[in-house]
């Protein structure tokens, strides 16, 4: 009996030892530090918005498929009720929510690149606006940010103004997905929609559209500058006729966020991607940024590199309910011109030389 007794003490005290072994281990291991955490919330907040943007939609409509043929259906088929109830809704303002512009999440977004605002003249409350939003880039990070989050102070820089955000109409036809993107103050890029804005929901309102689109996303990679603008007037005829003022932005280091695959102009792979565009409203990019594990390697997340969103001087536009062409080609030149203009004060300052110049195709 002693001996038994005996033997299990000695195995009590080797447990115990065993432990503290462990513990002193633990303890003596390096824990993360507050810029670790920081910087993996950072990168957590950036891979929601990829995948919200990415798959969101696409999952949303295959899960309610699928439930069509469970007997959870009535999910499906009430939503898709909701949906022709609530069809006109992204074309008449959205349903955003303040809250979400507040998410905290945005914070650490903005700070993962980071992504700046930079304000040069003021916004009267008075007018409504349409910010011409350049360069596209392949996911639009600078305008998002600063347009739809409240993480760049865009609110404390314009007090009284309301930023909307336009992206593809065909995006509102997604389930859950038009819900995610009408919260946060996007709309259709649509005349119905942004005519909505302009001339029944008061004033202060201003809308982004970014005016380069999907052509303009084929061209985009490091070190270019070149914007699908020329023959853009859509924007400036809905600016005369409805007397909303015309501002120029530019966001510094949108195109330095990914990697693309450029096509030459004139190869069937370039043709195919035109086509798809024509057909779809978006063009099919190949592009890569940095892995989830480490820079070095190849993923889908965008690169962390400085974006500075310059917002410049409006240019006054009256209201002419049925303006001419030429009335439309005059405003079209004078926004160029700011564009220009903006592009040469500010390039210097965020990353461009003084021989880089803005080529507007």
């Amino acid at each position: 009996m002693k001996t038994i007794i005996a033997a299990c003490s000695q195995n009590l005290s080797g447990s115990r030892a065993s432990i503290q072994s462990t513990l002193r281990t633990l303890l003596a291991a390096p824990w993360p530090s507050q810029r670790d955490i920081r910087s993996w919330l950072q990168l957590l907040s950036v891979l929601q918005w990829v995948l919200s943007f990415l798959l969101l939609g696409t999952i949303s409509l295959l899960l309610l498929i699928y439930l069509v043929f469970t007997s959870f259906w009535p999910i499906s088929v009430l939503y898709l009720a909701w949906i022709i109830f609530d069809w006109d809704t992204p074309e008449k303002g959205g349903r955003r929510l303040p809250c979400l512009r507040r998410w905290p999440v945005w914070r650490h977004f903005r700070d993962y690149f980071p992504v700046k605002l930079v304000k040069t003249h003021d916004l009267s409350p008075s007018h409504n606006y349409i910010i011409g939003s350049h360069p596209h880039g392949i996911l639009c990070v600078g305008a998002f940010c600063n347009f739809i989050t409240g993480s760049t102070g865009f609110g404390e820089m314009f007090p009284g103004i309301r930023p909307f955000l336009t992206t593809l109409a065909g995006n509102f036809r997604l389930p859950v997905f038009r819900e995610y993107l009408m919260s946060g103050g996007l709309c259709p890029v649509t005349r119905r929609a942004i005519g909505y804005l302009l001339s029944k929901n008061g004033t202060g309102n201003a809308v982004a559209i970014v005016i380069g689109g999907a052509a303009e996303s084929l061209s985009c990679h490091p070190g270019v500058t070149t914007l699908i603008l020329k023959n853009r007037k859509g924007f400036v005829r809905m600016a005369l006729q409805h007397g909303a003022h015309l501002v120029p932005s530019f966001s510094f280091g949108e195109n330095d966020l990914f990697r693309q695959v450029v096509f030459e102009e004139g190869s069937w792979m370039r043709s195919i991607q035109h086509r798809f565009q024509k057909m779809m409203g978006f063009a099919p990019c190949i592009f890569y940024g940095r892995g989830l594990t480490s820079v070095r390697s190849w993923g889908f997340l965008p690169y962390a590199r400085p974006i500075t969103t310059v917002v410049g001087e409006p240019v006054m536009v009256p209201k002419i309910e049925d303006p001419s062409c030429e009335m439309v080609d005059m405003y079209h030149k004078m926004y160029v011109r700011s564009l220009l203009k903006l592009f040469n004060e500010n390039k210097t300052k965020y990353g461009l030389s003084e021989a880089d110049e803005l080529h507007i195709l």
